[in-house]
């Protein structure tokens, strides 16, 4: 009987060119059709009977072959070809059973490269340690940052450590020239898309830029965040009515509310008709006096009083019966439901100023987390008590509210009317897309940032809704993932609208294209800036390199590249004598390039 080691063994021979991607979810359909449309290899996706259910549409997708299996275990990955793959990506939203099959991938084949998906970054770097040619990422790290500068309308701050010195994305207007290593986006073009690296750098309002200690940069993103919680602090310690009244709602259910204004109103009618009808009655406060007296202490006999007066007295003394009980409920259902919202943290929710976070997922805490890091205020909203993000939203003491987002009343309760933004990161595209479209209705020009999967639904969402800011978290990371198995050296992305910008390193291979050109022959406008160039044997890179100056073989570049721009970098700078284990992809790729 053949055991799986001995399949493998009997099927060893030259690496075929496909990848391997257990996975069924959104980042596994985007790094799919990016390798198979980008760079022209196929792809064999493993998946269970379970995940064939909720999966994506690969079908769609050419070069894709799909292997579903009961259980992923050895078996399945030698139904999937693995003993001949370039690289496996473990994608399931499942660390330890990642883990589980990593090592199972190992075993059968020893130099396999992995890319692996795990949530819990700590663990991942140890991992791949342990793994050897391995990369473990977290889509949800790497989204996360771009998520936020977006909702508080800031430019992407998350440092990228480049060759001894910490690079910031930042608006031209907050840098000293002498800081900005080169121009990344231009967004005033005036149409539907912006920009990216264009062909006179000067243009660029967004620049990549080193972040000095003394420069502006790190020192205008910190203090614009202290400035706004030190703001929204202080709003929230002043005692309003308005907060009065909200914290009245939230405690006190409708019914209760409309029969005591009821009886409340009878009474103030009876009052205003005794002081206004009865001679004794000198004024309005009189009229209250005698009213509340026949109400709590029942009617008082007065047969000389016309009719109507005595049924006004029946009718107060009815209401007068009714006050009290409905008081005492009204106590009662408060004090409970002040317990639960205690419990829950919905008594402090703040009332302006805050961030709305709807869904606390994986991506979702860690949003809550950064939030909470800038000491942002916030109110975060998801509709499972089991959610990932909901524990450490009250170890945190975050405000929580467990409901359904997409109902209006729930958006109310967070004082969505109020906030500062609405940030809708469910896993599920409808629910983001109505919590959004009811945010809109509370506060006409909320600023909302709406987690979409579906481009084409983002596009017309756009259009329709005038709901600027979509975003797609396997979108943002499936470049990561791509170049990691890949094996490219990827230090950083920026997001860009709905498109993203790689800063990676590239050795100029022995023989190749780029071998004894110009530094401009690899920057391309629009796909390719060189920002950084470190000579063979030379320690410490050149920072912005002459356009005439002459690449040598194994120098090595920085670049800020598009996803295509890079694939194109990447062939240019292959060497002849690249053996089948170094640049498989890059064959490949040429073999399909058009």
């Amino acid at each position: 009987m053949l055991t799986p080691s001995s399949v493998v063994a009997n099927l060893r021979r030259a690496r075929n060119n496909h990848f391997v991607i257990n996975g069924s979810d959104g980042l596994a359909y985007r790094l799919a059709e990016q390798l198979t449309t980008r760079y022209g290899v196929d792809v064999v996706v493993l998946m269970t009977t379970d995940q064939r259910r909720d999966a994506r549409d690969f079908g769609e997708l050419p070069r894709v072959r799909v292997v579903v299996v009961e259980r992923v275990d050895e078996r399945a990955l030698v139904k999937a070809d693995v003993a001949t793959a370039i690289g496996l990506a473990l994608t399931v939203q499942d660390d330890v059973g990642n883990i589980h099959v990593a090592l199972q991938a190992r075993d059968l084949v020893p130099g396999l490269r992995l890319v692996v998906r795990m949530y819990n970054s700590h663990l991942g770097r140890g991992i791949e340690e342990l793994l050897g040619n391995a990369r473990v990422l977290s889509d949800a790290e790497i989204a996360s940052p771009a998520l936020v500068a977006l909702a508080l309308d800031e430019v992407n701050a998350v440092p990228l450590p480049v060759g001894g010195r910490t690079l910031v994305v930042a608006r031209r207007t907050d840098v000293a020239p002498d800081d900005v290593v080169c121009g990344l986006v231009d967004t005033t073009t005036g149409g539907t898309a912006p920009d990216l690296l264009p062909a006179d750098p000067g243009r660029a309002d967004l620049v990549l830029a080193e972040a000095r200690v003394s420069s502006g940069v790190a020192d205008s993103v910190a203090d614009t965040v202290n400035t706004v919680a030190r703001t929204v602090r202080r709003n929230a310690r002043r005692w309003r009515l308005p907060a009065v009244v909200d914290t009245a709602k939230t405690l006190i259910s409708r019914q209760f509310r409309i029969a005591v204004v009821v009886v409340l109103l009878i009474l103030v009618g009876a009052g205003f008709a005794f002081a206004r009808t009865r001679p004794e009655v000198a004024s309005f406060w009189d009229g209250v006096y005698v009213t509340l007296v026949n109400a709590l202490g029942g009617p008082q006999l007065e047969a000389d009083i016309p009719g109507w007066q005595q049924v006004l007295q029946l009718l107060v003394a009815l209401a007068g019966l009714a006050l009290v009980p409905l008081i005492t409920a009204m106590v009662v259902e408060g004090a409970v439901n002040a317990r639960l919202a205690v419990a829950q943290g919905r008594l402090r929710l703040p009332e302006e100023g805050h961030v709305v976070l709807v869904g606390l997922g994986n991506v979702g805490t860690r949003v809550l987390r950064l939030l909470y890091d800038r000491d942002v205020p916030l109110v975060a909203i998801d509709v499972k008590e089991e959610a990932r993000g909901v524990p450490l939203a009250r170890e945190l003491g975050v405000p929580l509210i467990i409901g359904d987002a997409s109902r209006e009343s729930t958006l109310r309760s967070a004082h969505v009317q109020n906030c500062r933004a609405l940030m809708t990161l469910a896993s599920n595209d409808v629910i983001n897309l109505e919590a959004a479209l009811h945010g809109r209705n509370l506060q006409p020009k909320l600023r909302v940032l709406v987690r979409l999967f579906d481009g084409d639904l983002a596009a017309r969402v756009r259009k329709t809704f005038s709901i600027r800011f979509t975003r797609s978290v396997s979108y943002l990371a499936a470049p990561a993932f791509a170049e990691a198995l890949m094996e490219r050296e990827v230090i950083g992305t920026i997001s860009v609208e709905r498109r993203v910008l790689l800063v990676a390193e590239v050795v100029v291979g022995t023989g190749s294209v780029l071998a004894g050109q110009r530094v401009a022959v690899a920057d391309t406008a629009g796909a390719v800036r060189v920002i950084a160039l470190a000579e063979f044997g030379e320690p410490r890179p050149l920072w912005r390199p002459a356009p005439n100056r002459v690449l040598q073989a194994r120098d090595r570049i920085t670049v800020v590249a598009s996803r295509d721009g890079l694939s194109r970098l990447m062939r240019q700078a292959a060497g002849n004598g690249a053996d089948d284990d170094a640049d498989p992809i890059e064959q490949g790729a040429d073999a399909s390039a058009p």
